[in-house]
């Protein structure tokens, strides 16, 4: 069997990941564009819920995949569904179609992000993987804060289409470059797919997101959620091969790291949502420095994520996980005491690039912590189970804050009309005179806001405290393979589990 080429891989999994992770953020900056030309605005913030929908709900279906018929075969579909949707987005004629693309897109994204940290888990040992895995979640981080600036650059010298067919040429680049570079086993077994299963994870999720998007419809869809959620669970108990094994959770080590991660995901997300918006709407200054105040998370996550990447063999996963949340639980704290009118911009920068370091450090070894819990034929299911939590906190988190904030201003006496419109990208439109009238309103409602990212934060600190013992141990790669032997015998593993409940 050929030989993987290992840099060359990780070339094009880096490219592809940046992908579709900055696929999430960089159409912020075009959409008013965009709705100016197709027009639709009642429709503009599914452009963004249709991408992270499929993206969200596919995660765990396309890590079993990556188990049932191999990494590649998976990845390179799931490319090739990417690159379909950002061709077809850049030629929508109406906002309808250019959802439909949006969630096309989401579907070959919920494979890439997933499937590219499987291979990276099966390509090195764990010394090489807290590094490399370190350097992959800061192009995660990184894409996902660069998204809107380069979205606006396009936008600026091009045309909003160009935010989509710019991925094509990267995309086919590094669909051929994985598919000359990386070469695996697979192990291959009698396999069945959990249709049941993914059709009702699927049903549960989008009933959840569009309980916490829209409250009006949390009567319906929140009892529908739950409803999901209890029949999912039912199928997955009974399923020969289930698509999200319950029994994983089992383990104490992927049950607590997805509930940390799931908390992660929502203080991540939270925060660069909202601090922009405060910087522009209380501060009153341009999208410019709105920009300004969160980039320094750009530059703390990475580093913090590279650092922790390879510390991780000397200090091990549970303390860098406990103090990574620590700083960014005392960073949240402080965003929510310190961020008041008048404070000068280098206050939120300050903090908000304490805030990645805290939980870029936390990232790299929550992820590593799980992918060396189970088998090579569950790594992918783990790996993908680990994303989605990650994934869906912060979905939930944006639309249930963004609840928070609207009632918030509406109790202050804002009018749900000019509440909207401070929302949506008519806001830097509306008359100074209006928006200073808001201010005391919406300095309230942030305060909330805030405050509730840092609940967030000391909850992730909190879960992280139970985060039990992990081994460091080397592992070995099986020679002329791109397959890692780590996962050790069974009893091995009772017995280790034995020792840290000891």
């Amino acid at each position: 069997m050929r030989q993987t080429n290992r840099p060359l891989t990780v070339v094009s999994l880096l490219l592809g990941l940046f992908l579709a992770a900055m696929e999430m953020t960089v159409v912020s900056t075009a959409m008013p564009t965009v709705v100016g030309e197709l027009g639709g605005l009642p429709l503009y913030a599914w452009a963004f819920a249709a991408y992270m929908l499929t993206a969200t709900v596919t995660v765990p279906i396309h890590g079993k995949l990556a188990d049932l018929k191999g990494r590649k075969p998976v990845m390179l579909a799931g490319i090739a569904l990417f690159l379909t949707g950002s061709a077809a987005c850049g030629f929508a004629r109406s906002m309808g179609a250019l959802i439909a693309f949006r969630a096309l897109q989401g579907l070959g994204a919920g494979a890439i992000q997933p499937v590219t940290l499987t291979i990276v888990a099966d390509l090195f040992d764990l010394r090489e993987r807290g590094r490399m895995q370190g350097l992959f979640g800061a192009v995660w981080g990184v894409a996902g804060l660069v998204g809107p600036l380069l979205g606006g650059a396009i936008v600026h010298y091009l045309s909003w289409r160009w935010v989509f067919w710019v991925n094509v040429p990267f995309g086919l680049g590094c669909a051929a470059v994985l598919a000359i570079a990386y070469h695996e086993r697979p192990e291959h077994h009698p396999h069945r797919l959990d249709v049941a299963g993914a059709l009702l994870l699927s049903g549960t999720v989008v009933a959840a997101l569009l309980a916490a998007r829209s409250p009006s419809a949390g009567a319906i869809a929140g009892p529908a959620a739950l409803a999901g959620l209890a029949a999912f669970v039912a199928v997955e108990r009974r399923a020969v091969e289930p698509l999200v094994p319950l029994d994983l959770f089992h383990d104490r080590i992927i049950a607590v790291a997805s509930i940390t991660g799931a908390l992660v995901g929502a203080a991540m997300i939270a925060m660069v949502t909202y601090v922009p918006l405060w910087v522009q709407s209380v501060l009153g200054a341009s999208p410019t420095a709105a920009g300004a105040a969160i980039a320094p998370m750009a530059i703390g996550w990475p580093l913090a994520s590279a650092i922790s990447g390879r510390l991780i063999p000397r200090a091990g996963f549970r303390p860098l996980i406990r103090s990574g949340l620590a700083v960014s639980a005392t960073a949240g704290v402080l965003i929510a005491l310190l961020l008041r009118p008048g404070v000068p911009l280098a206050l939120p920068q300050a903090l908000t690039f304490l805030y990645g370091v805290g939980l870029g450090c936390a990232n790299t070894p929550l992820l590593i912590s799980v992918q060396s819990a189970v088998a090579w034929n569950r790594r992918g299911v783990a790996t993908a189970s680990t994303l989605f939590f990650r994934t869906i906190g912060g979905t939930l988190a944006v639309g249930i804050l963004g609840g928070v904030l609207a009632h918030a201003l509406s109790a202050g006496g804002a009018s749900r009309d000019l509440v909207q419109r401070m929302l949506s990208p008519e806001r830097s439109a509306l008359d100074p005179a209006a928006v200073a009238a808001l201010a005391g309103a919406l300095q309230a409602a942030m305060a909330r806001i805030f405050w509730t990212v840092a609940a967030i934060a000391l909850a992730a600190l909190g879960a992280s405290i139970v985060f039990p013992h992990v081994p460091v141990a080397p592992q070995a790669a099986r020679p002329g393979t791109a397959a890692v032997t780590d996962p050790p015998p069974a009893a091995d593993v009772r017995a280790r589990r034995t020792e840290r409940v000891r």
